[in-house]
């Protein structure tokens, strides 16, 4: 069973989430547990307090190291994995959200304010962000990460088939999806949905996929384990789009490479 804590000045904002869709059935489920802690109980002041003033001055409070240091070294165990979310991380990202989800347990730390005293990163074993955008704290990147691993733990979703189809799993976006009705306001299901030819149906999905991505997403394409397949797709694509495509990479080099593998 994984187990999951998270360090933050606000618990009471996880109480939702977590008690709802996927989260809450893999709680119910035994397969995961999650423990929220407050932060201020790990202080040791009469006013609880986890900031103080920025030496050097500046705008803006800096948490403070005592308490986070006592709340890790409260949970932490050999195999754990300490988390701080911030957004001087590394990205966070699908293949990220696997590699967590292989761990039996992850602390998470929600910063606030300016950030967290700099010598807090010397009891962290990774730094993750959610974008290059900046939010009021940590704690809606926690349950974004959270949200991701848990729903990658094996019995948590129904169908794995599922995941393994899912947008980023194999590098690439995800194809379109219809379903009942077949014709929506003059909108209507791509007949070859409709043909029962389970071979047409695979190669028109990642044939969608991989145009997708080109046109959306196409930084992803460099970094895709694409196959011969994959290649010729693109090239009807490009021909069908009727010019010239900006990959966003080097095409032939890509190709070079993926031919190589």
């Amino acid at each position: 069973m994984m187990r999951i804590d998270i360090i933050t000045i606000f618990p009471e904002f996880f109480n939702g989430p977590f008690n709802i869709s996927l989260v809450k059935k893999a709680i119910e489920k035994g397969i995961v547990q999650i423990f929220i802690h407050n932060l201020r109980d790990f202080t040791d002041d009469k006013h609880r307090k986890v900031d103080d003033y920025p030496y050097g001055g500046g705008s803006g409070m800096v948490m403070k190291p005592e308490p986070i240091f006592r709340a890790v070294r409260a949970l932490k165990r050999e195999e754990s994995e300490v988390i701080l979310l911030s957004p001087q991380g590394e990205v966070f990202t699908q293949r990220i959200a696997e590699e967590l989800s292989r761990k039996e347990h992850l602390i998470f730390i929600c910063g606030r304010y300016e950030g967290v005293d700099e010598r807090v990163k010397t009891i962290i074993t990774k730094e993750i962000s959610i974008g290059d955008y900046i939010l009021s704290g940590g704690e809606i990147p926690a349950l974004v990460v959270t949200d991701a691993i848990i729903r990658l733990l094996p019995g948590v979703v129904g169908d794995p088939n599922s995941i393994k189809e899912e947008s980023f799993q194999d590098g690439l976006l995800e194809y379109p999806h219809y379903t009942h009705p077949r014709e929506f306001e003059g909108l209507k299901v791509p007949e070859i949905l409709l043909s029962g030819d389970h071979e047409k149906i695979r190669r028109w999905r990642r044939k969608e996929s991989l145009k997708r991505t080109l046109l959306r997403r196409p930084d992803l394409l460099e970094r895709a384990s694409l196959t011969k397949e994959d290649f010729e797709l693109l090239k009807e694509i490009r021909k069908e789009l009727g010019k010239e495509v900006d990959y966003g990479f080097n095409y032939s080099e890509c190709r070079k490479g993926n031919d190589e593998k």
